[in-house]
């Protein structure tokens, strides 16, 4: 079929009218997607660049979501540390309770007021014992008696013996020099002995007129003190029991487990938090011994329960810093995110009022141009009434 000739005109009205349309449908997508930057096509710099501000964006936001985890990991174990806390002041309750009421131990406590750790046993202020003389309790030998023995041998020979106070349990038996005097106690409230096989005089002599140095018998069981520490003790299986249950997400940072928290998509920034052992024997929070029937023993298990409570305090100000740097992170994260992908917008994004006002023009001019492809056909049409 032969090319029909078009009048010049009509293929410029023609020409016109397509151009409109391929205009408006190019308005209709900038309309439809709120995009002036749909492909490469449109403006190959910008699109890259939105592009690769939106990739990142999305990195961001798949490790948004791990930061916020490793927050709930570091808040359980601030609230674990919290709640431990509270056990442990309950525990020193316990004990300062039991401090309140009297001791039943046997004891040998001197009133001489003038003994110092040097003082030589054959000294007059200590008694004056023979060299070779042996000095016993509870009928086990603590020290032979030479020319140079002192008081602090004494003190070393009965706490030190392996007889008295077995490697593998709690001391039984204690000496101290207290004031001036040599005090010695049976901790676990047992029969408690304190001979010699020199002259009597020497005992008096290194404790003082009047004082005790056989109880034949055990002392009477102090129920309160018992109590109390079987009370303790409990509470330190509860210490055991909630540092175990402190975990989130199976990392527990107060049963030694390590949380490493990532802060940029090409893991070159992040945060490693190490986790501690809390539990009673991670704050050295032992088990009562002699069932605290002795000053002693409550006034070792108080030392160990400040320690313990230093121990969660000072724990408490490093977590409570590291989730203030995971927080800040985080926030910082959550900004970044939103500055990327504002940024990724500017550059693509079309104004939709400018557009829809580009489209409406376009609407008119389409109307125009076919007003002018009638007017361009007119002349051809008069043709027609010659016929």
């Amino acid at each position: 079929m032969a090319d029909i000739s078009l009048s010049l005109g009509v293929r410029q009205s023609l020409s016109a009218i397509k151009s409109t349309a391929t205009a408006q449908q190019k308005q209709q997508l900038m309309l439809a997607t709120g995009k002036r930057v749909n492909s490469a096509i449109d403006n190959p710099v910008n699109f890259f660049q939105s592009s690769g501000l939106s990739n990142r964006a999305r990195d961001l936001s798949s490790l948004l979501d791990s930061i916020g985890q490793a927050t709930k990991v570091i808040e359980a174990a601030d609230k674990g540390l919290k709640a431990l806390t509270k056990l442990v002041e309950s525990a020193q309750g316990s004990a300062r309770q039991a401090l309140q009421s009297t001791s039943t131990t046997n004891k040998v406590t001197g009133n001489e007021g003038d003994l110092t750790s040097a003082t030589l046993l054959t000294a007059a202020s200590a008694g004056t014992f023979t060299a070779t003389k042996v000095i016993k309790v509870n009928g086990t030998a603590v020290l032979t008696v030479t020319a140079t023995s002192t008081v602090q041998d004494l003190i070393d020979g009965i706490n030190n013996n392996t007889t008295l106070n077995p490697t593998t349990g709690p001391q039984k038996v204690r000496a101290t020099l207290e004031g001036g005097n040599l005090k010695i106690e049976g901790l676990d409230g047992a029969s408690l002995a304190v001979t010699t096989d020199d002259a009597a005089s020497t005992l008096t002599g290194l404790f003082g007129v009047g004082t005790t140095t056989t109880f034949g018998s055990a002392a009477a069981v102090n129920t309160t003190r018992r109590d109390l520490a079987a009370q303790f003790d409990a509470l330190r299986t509860q210490i055991d029991q909630l540092a175990a249950d402190s975990g989130y997400n199976g990392t527990n940072l107060l049963d030694t487990g390590t949380l490493k928290v990532q802060f940029n998509e090409r893991n070159t920034a992040s945060v490693t938090v190490s986790g501690v052992k809390f539990n009673s024997a991670g704050l050295k929070i032992d088990a009562s011994t002699n069932n605290w029937q002795s000053d002693k023993d409550i006034g070792d298990a108080l030392d160990d329960l400040t320690t313990g409570l230093t121990k969660l305090r000072d724990q408490a100000s490093t977590f409570g810093s590291n989730l203030s740097v995971v927080q800040a992170r985080k926030d910082f994260t959550t900004d970044l995110i939103d500055t990327l992908e504002s940024g990724s917008d500017l550059l693509v994004n079309a104004d939709q009022n400018e557009e829809a006002a580009k489209l409406v023009t376009l609407n008119t001019r389409q109307q125009l141009a076919n007003t002018a492809l009638s007017l361009a056909t007119q002349s051809e049409q008069s043709v027609l009434r010659l016929f």
